[in-house]
């Protein structure tokens, strides 16, 4: 099928008339187009958002808030049409689709639609000089949201719902590796009462598409969620442009399990958070550092437990891998595998492709486990992305806090104690934006949500979101 731009409230066909081919990673077949959209586009959407402007922003709360709540609604109805593609366009299996992406899209729109009726004003007396100061935020304009092909629908109404809640119009690019769920967005929207122009969904590559967001005079902010590099590029562009700026860039998170750990738990969270969609999360604890005490009896578990996981196509009950999101992705992962041995690692499980009946040309792969003897090596210092991780011990906890900051990532960091001493001492040190202690990926979307060192600026989730989708303005009133 041909997806099309959604502008101004219709769906449009790119104005080059050009369009890039769109894989199912199951398959390895190229089932639709989407357009690449150019400077052209992005102009047009940009038009409309900013004629929108005026109106959206002057909406009252309650109003905005109705909207984005119908458009929650809207989403939960379609949950099984909206899963399926997510898994045809993504490679996850369904029921991941089922059980978190789509449902959290919604939870997004719900809890912004809430959010922006508690974002109160700040106020302060100047006593003795007879002056009151009030804080107003008020809305950018137009701003544009360019989302990764990880977790599709999900990032991308994290980035959207609170813009538009704050009062924005949106320019929003959904990866072109996934666009099926963000060009689905659009019909919702429009079902559910959200004026045209107020959100405009553009497809295209980063260089064309994105380039085109980034150097556009009238956009004044961009959330980014991607890779690293990327994110340097972004900043370099934009920051001559004095735009606003969110960066949610890429992790190396460590995992730190202490022999006084709820050993069972551990276990079975450590398999899901090395593998949870393919390894394709930026809060995936590909790190694992174990005390020694307990090293061998974690690496035979753990191996036994990764042994158990099936790698199969993603509509299949039964499967806990799915296919990776495209085939330059997994070659990307298999050289990293296939050169273990020269980084100073030793593969112990996995890495081989999966053939899978009917769909042996789709972007299989199995759960990879590698031991390293250095923390410098490749393997642990750069963002594979993909289902493999490395494991190793420590001796000390003053070790651990050391090989768990040796990278120049700080998105997240895992802790298994049952010492509340250790917990304070470590979570205080780490770092990293979050850090998870005898948990993983308990996330309340109240919290700010981001990373430090080369995992990004800034902070997304909450009350911080809307900080940053609005501008703060003081006003001081002197009385007698």
């Amino acid at each position: 099928m041909n997806i099309k731009n959604y502008i101004n409230g219709n769906y449009t066909n790119p104005a080059s008339n050009d369009w890039l081919d769109n894989y199912e990673p199951a398959s390895g077949k190229v089932y639709g187009q989407i357009p690449n959209s150019s400077a052209q586009d992005i102009e047009e959407a940009t038009a409309f958002a900013k004629a929108a402007f005026p109106h959206w922003s002057g909406t009252t709360l309650d109003e905005r808030s109705r909207i984005l709540m119908n458009i929650a609604s809207g989403i939960e109805a379609r949950l099984e049409e909206l899963a399926q593609a997510e898994s045809r366009d993504n490679g996850k299996p369904v029921s991941l689709a089922m059980a978190v992406d789509i449902p959290r899209a919604a939870s997004n729109f719900r809890f912004f639609a809430n959010a922006i009726t508690q974002f109160s004003a700040e106020s302060h007396e100047s006593v003795g000089l007879n002056a009151m100061n009030f804080t107003l935020r008020k809305p950018i304009g137009v701003v544009g949201c360019i989302s990764p092909w990880n977790l599709p629908l999900y990032l991308f109404t994290w980035k959207i719902a609170p813009a538009l809640a704050a009062g924005n119009c949106v320019i929003a690019k959904p990866s072109e590796v996934t666009p099926m769920t963000a060009y689905l967005l659009g019909e919702i929207c429009t079902e559910a009462g959200l004026p045209p122009g107020v959100l405009n969904i553009v497809h295209g590559l980063g260089h064309t598409t994105g380039q085109a967001i980034l150097e556009h005079k009238d956009i004044k902010a961009i959330s980014f969620t991607g890779g690293t590099k990327t994110g340097a590029h972004l900043a370099k562009t934009c920051a001559p442009m004095f735009k606003k700026l969110s960066l949610e860039l890429g992790g190396k998170n460590p995992n730190l399990i202490f022999a006084d750990c709820n050993y069972e738990d551990m276990l079975a969270t450590t398999v899901r958070s090395s593998f949870a969609n393919q390894g394709q999360i930026c809060l995936c604890g590909s790190r694992i550092f174990v005390e020694r005490s307990i090293y061998d009896r974690f690496k035979s578990d753990f191996i036994s437990k990764v042994k158990e996981l099936v790698v199969g196509h993603p509509s299949q009950e039964k499967t806990n891998l799915g296919a990776l999101v495209s085939k330059s992705h997994l070659e990307k992962v298999e050289d990293y595998i296939n050169n273990a041995q020269a980084y100073g690692g030793t593969v112990l499980y996995g890495g081989k492709r999966v053939s899978v009946a009917g769909y042996e040309n789709g972007y299989y792969l199995e759960p990879t486990v590698i031991e390293v003897d250095s923390n410098d090596c490749k393997l642990n210092q750069e963002e594979i992305f993909g289902p493999v991780v490395t494991i190793m011990p420590f001796d000390t906890e003053e070790e651990a806090l050391a090989l768990a900051n040796g990278t120049k990532y700080g998105l997240s960091a895992t802790v298994w104690t049952q010492q509340l001493d250790r917990t304070m001492r470590l979570s205080n040190a780490l770092e990293s934006g979050i850090v998870w202690v005898n948990t993983w990926m308990n996330r309340d979307l109240r919290t700010p949500f981001g990373g430090v060192k080369a995992s990004g600026v800034g902070r997304e989730g909450g009350f911080e979101a809307l900080r940053f989708f609005t501008e703060a303005k003081n006003v001081c009133i002197k009385y007698n």
